[in-house]
């Protein structure tokens, strides 16, 4: 099938095959000739972790892989959300500029996402100049047609941190079910949605303290406007959403929707382009969809075949805490700007838990992905398929390491690895690695040919309703297919009995084999290009699997390796001590108490020389995502010193500053590089390391008593 033929027949096979389920799904019944996908734009304030993941990129990857190997016009944009209070608050804790915060997270998650094999088209950012110019160019549109609502009004104000605060800042009692820890914006527990005016016992989440109300100015988008128009579109045409998100937008739309600010009173983000305001920039949940847009433009001079002709549809992947703004607030803006699409689908996925706790950044309680490379080389696919058959589709599910293992070792391993590599040793051995010819084929052989391609259209037809479990699950059912067939045929023993039917064997065995490099592409794309290169096959058209002679007689094969390792219980207990090590400092963290250690002798004391220093230069030691080689001026000499800050420093950043290091430690080799000292580092209750430095300029070398 070409691309037009996939895009007419998408919602049609997907009514048909999910019919057949007893799964209640409405067609579309829309040709389409490309497609846009949108990821959640990862707020730059700290790594990606498994939670992430889970809920939006392993399935946008996944769907858009699928798309592309039928020969789809798709493009896939993402970036960093580079503006927002929490972005000003790190900066401000850490004595930096914004910027820095940004930049360092946008190149570790950039690069992140490289790794671990997400083809986005783009990974932009908000902080561009593109995204300023097209952010600003939006709201001058609405601004200019009057449909924003001018006005002030007091808001809550942190005089001690000095700032207005957004309404996910300000936490309280619900006044509806009681929850004590409901946002300022919604309550999670009961679903309502409030305004910060509304919660009982309202305190900032900033610094905990109870804000104030002062007077302000802003810009509203009258939501009670669009509100019959998005009932119409969401209730009445998009009745084919996946039940958590309908369920959400009704929840909303029924309790009726509300004017809501599109600025902010910050000095970090896109300004609002009204001539004589000063202090006031975009919110940044007006700012970041835009961020998709920008990033389109930032892409491709055709950017406006992707964002207005209504041939493109749009889907958006994202995590359920953003299903208002993706299918409510995003949509009306796109509404009243009036020439661009709506998205056409909204796939949310609920949250990760990771060990049967939540998920928490603040906390360090996360699986984080940069770190999960650098411990785990090589193994991408296995926490792609771990994170797929374990997605939280439709309710919130927990992530542990003893099923990390359990789903490498008993099913990439067990299943997929075993059937691969006994066809390809098997041919290796019989055959000199030469596909040999099927023969007759008894009922058994057809009903297993017959099979490779219902488990193909089953795979396709779950990827288009946004099952993604589903479809790994089908695509695994062709390698249990296969097992099976070897394991019923057995052409290790007629082999000696008659080395013609294991011929037909064999090349069955081949042909299932073959069509597991293109349905598990989507879902294993670095497993499936190595077994490729060992097939000599490269077809990755989706419309080549379920044929039965992928692989021709005397086409050749090279020698295996194994596909998936095992992964030993003591690399899950070194993963499982680490999170042990977390949970024990956040009990002592939340105890606001330190034990203290040993006294020392006035004696041990002064045999440590702690020293004042500058750092000259700076640079991250390769292959590594902690350390940092450091040049410094001890006052004594010029020295080098490894430390592992590179997670909170950028090298740039922290050139010039005076420090406080011992300078007498006895040198060690880190990554091959002799360290001449440590730096002193005070931690936070978050764990981040800040930098003991002087409270004035002073001398190098002097000395700290």
């Amino acid at each position: 099938m070409n691309a037009e033929g996939f895009t007419k027949s998408l919602n049609l096979l997907s009514l048909f095959r999910l019919k057949n389920r007893e799964y209640l799904i409405i067609s579309i019944m829309k040709n389409f000739k490309r497609y846009l996908i949108t990821s959640a734009l990862p707020y730059a304030n700290g790594p990606i972790h498994i939670g992430h993941l889970a809920g939006v990129y392993v399935p946008s990857d996944i769907y858009t892989r699928y798309l592309r190997m039928n020969g789809v016009d798709v493009i896939s944009v993402c970036g960093s959300d580079e503006h927002g209070v929490p972005i000003t608050l790190k900066a401000r804790k850490e004595g930096v500029s914004p910027q820095v915060i940004v930049d360092r997270y946008h190149t570790i998650n950039k690069k992140a996402f490289e790794d671990f094999g997400i083809a986005f088209d783009i990974y932009s950012r908000t902080s561009n100049k593109v995204h300023y110019d097209t952010a600003s160019e939006f709201f001058r549109t609405l601004y200019d047609k009057g449909e924003f609502i001018e006005k002030s009004s007091d808001q809550y104000y942190d005089e001690e941190a000095g700032c207005f605060l957004a309404d996910r800042y300000i936490m309280g009692t619900c006044p509806h079910c009681g929850n004590e820890n409901a946002y300022g914006d919604q309550c999670e527990k009961c679903g309502t949605s409030l305004s910060p005016n509304e919660l009982i016992n309202p305190h900032s989440t900033v610094s905990g303290s109870k804000p104030v109300l002062r007077e302000t100015l802003h810009w509203y988008l009258p939501l009670d406007k669009y509100e019959p128009w998005l009932k119409k579109w969401i209730l009445e045409e998009h009745k084919e959403w996946k039940t958590n998100v309908y369920g959400q937008c009704k929840s909303w739309l029924d309790q009726g929707l509300q004017p809501r600010a599109v600025s902010r009173d910050l000095d970090w983000g896109v300004p609002v382009p009204v001539e004589g305001i000063e202090g006031k920039v975009l919110y940044v949940w007006f700012d970041a969809p835009i961020g998709y847009i920008s990033a389109t433009k930032e892409l491709t001079p055709d950017w406006e075949k992707y964002w207005k002709d209504k041939e493109t549809r749009m889907v958006h992947f994202i995590g359920k805490d953003n299903i208002v703004f993706h299918c409510i607030i995003f949509p009306a803006m796109l509404n009243a700007e009036g020439s661009y699409i709506l998205p056409e689908n909204v796939p949310a996925n609920e949250f990760l838990n990771l060990e049967n706790d939540k998920i928490s950044t603040s906390r360090n309680w996360a699986v984080w992905l940069h770190e999960y490379l650098e411990d785990f080389p090589g193994k991408q696919d296995v926490l792609r398929y771990a994170l797929c058959a374990n997605a939280p589709e439709t309710k919130d599910n927990d992530f542990t390491w003893k099923d990390f293992q359990a789903r490498n070792n008993n099913e990439l391993v067990a299943i997929l690895g075993n059937f691969i590599n006994r066809t390809l040793v098997l041919t290796n051995n019989y055959y000199s690695g030469r596909v040999p010819e099927r023969g007759t084929t008894d009922t058994n052989d057809d009903t297993v040919l017959k099979e490779i391609g219902r488990l193909k259209e089953n795979v396709g037809a779950s990827l288009e309703a946004f099952r993604f479990r589903e479809a790994l699950k089908e695509a695994m059912n062709l390698a249990r297919l296969g097992n099976k067939y070897l394991a019923d045929a057995e052409p290790w023993k007629v082999i000696k009995t008659d080395p013609e039917r294991v011929k037909t064997i064999m090349n069955i065995a081949l042909q299932i084999t073959a069509n597991l490099t293109i349905v598990c592409e989507p879902f294993l794309p670095f497993s499936m290009e190595k077994l490729r290169g060992w097939l000599n096959y490269n077809e990755l058209k989706w419309s080549k699997a379920g044929e039965s002679d992928l692989l021709l007689p005397g086409h050749v094969i090279n020698k295996p390796e194994l596909l998936f390792e095992k992964i030993e219980d003591e690399e899950i207990t070194r993963q499982v001590d680490k999170l042990l090590a977390t949970k024990k400092a956040n009990e002592a963290s939340d105890a606001k108490t330190v034990a203290g250690k040993e006294s020392i002798t006035f004696d041990d004391f002064t045999k440590v020389d702690i020293r004042t220093a500058t750092i000259l230069e700076a640079e991250k030691v390769p292959k590594t995502t902690k350390l940092l080689k450091l040049k410094i001026d001890t006052g004594l000499d010029i020295r080098t010193i490894v430390s592992g800050i590179a997670e909170y420093y950028e090298p740039e950043a922290i050139i010039g500053r005076q420090i406080s290091i011992i300078a007498n430690l006895e040198p060690r080799k880190i990554k091959g590089i002799e360290s001449q000292g440590m730096i002193l580092m005070a931690e936070d209750k978050d764990g981040k390391l800040v930098m003991v430095t002087p409270s004035a300029n002073v001398s190098n070398g002097s000395m700290i008593k």
